[in-house]
């Protein structure tokens, strides 16, 4: 019994973390509201400035990529801002959550709080984010109206999904890259990278039913990528797409077994984050 009660009080402390700081949502909540007026503070457009840097780009490597690629711009077009505003948070989570406790340094030290909170806090952050770029998704809507069908409700489940796993990559990736502070470039790195390798400027299905067998065989290998399963199961329901369900198996299971590592994680971990910092 001596042998084990360690454990179970150890695992009891890392679950008791993630409900404590759920339960500090106003706290949190309000955290990252203020992140996001403190970035844009004395600028007359505020969090505008979200919306219009991402839709320039988006609309840039759109009208670019759909010259390269032969694709009629009012289907392409779509395609690349929704795949930019999903991967928008997606990056952000990763980038920002690699260094996440760092950022917090002093709140860490001298705020009693789970270290949930900050975690919490980000993913609020940047579903804020999301929220202000979905404004270019309904410009986009008015432009190049999409045949859109009672299924585009499924987004709101596959947001749900995305901001779970947002939570449990950036606590993951943030208490190794606390530890070990050259994860931090590499993390960066390795998220600018996934992006040119996941459908975002260019369209998985038309690659994969090239008529280039060789073509269509590289295409496949995108589905070892998982971002690619993150974007489609939001993707297709906003473009009016039909689901494909392996996209939501493959991104359920990662959750599933990203969960199980994070609670090892963080049971084993949680209470030397402070000193590492």
């Amino acid at each position: 019994m001596t042998s084990t009660a360690p454990g179970v009080r150890s695992w009891r402390r890392a679950v008791d973390d993630l409900g404590d700081g759920w339960r500090q949502r106003q706290l949190w909540g309000h955290l990252g509201w203020q992140d996001i007026r403190q970035r844009y503070r004395r600028s007359v457009l505020g969090p505008v400035w979200i919306t219009i840097s991402m839709a320039v780009t988006a609309v840039a490597l759109g009208i670019l990529y759909s010259g390269l690629f032969d694709i009629e711009l009012s289907r392409f077009l779509p395609h690349v801002l929704v795949g930019f505003i999903v991967w928008a948070f997606i990056s952000g989570c990763i980038a920002e959550g690699s260094e996440v406790f760092i950022a917090n340094e002093g709140l860490i030290k001298h705020l009693p709080s789970p270290l949930s909170v900050h975690v919490y806090r980000l993913v609020w952050r940047q579903s804020l984010f999301f929220a202000h770029n979905m404004l270019v998704y309904l410009v986009m809507l008015l432009v190049y109206p999409q045949p859109l069908k009672w299924t585009a409700v499924y987004a709101i489940a596959a947001f749900a999904v995305l901001a779970v796993n947002g939570v449990w990559v950036a606590l993951t990736v943030g208490i190794v890259t606390t530890r070990f502070r050259d994860i931090l470039p590499i993390t960066q790195s390795v998220v600018q990278l996934m992006f040119f390798l996941t459908p975002i400027v260019w369209v998985y299905d038309e690659l994969v039913n090239s008529p280039n067998p060789e073509i269509a065989e590289r295409a496949r290998l995108a589905e070892f990528n998982p971002f690619l399963h993150y974007v489609e199961i939001i993707r297709r329901p906003l473009l009016g797409q039909d689901q494909v369900w392996r996209h939501w198996v493959v991104v359920l299971v990662i959750t599933v077994v990203g969960w199980a590592l994070t609670m090892l994680v963080l049971r084993r971990y949680r209470s030397r984050v402070s000193y590492w910092v």
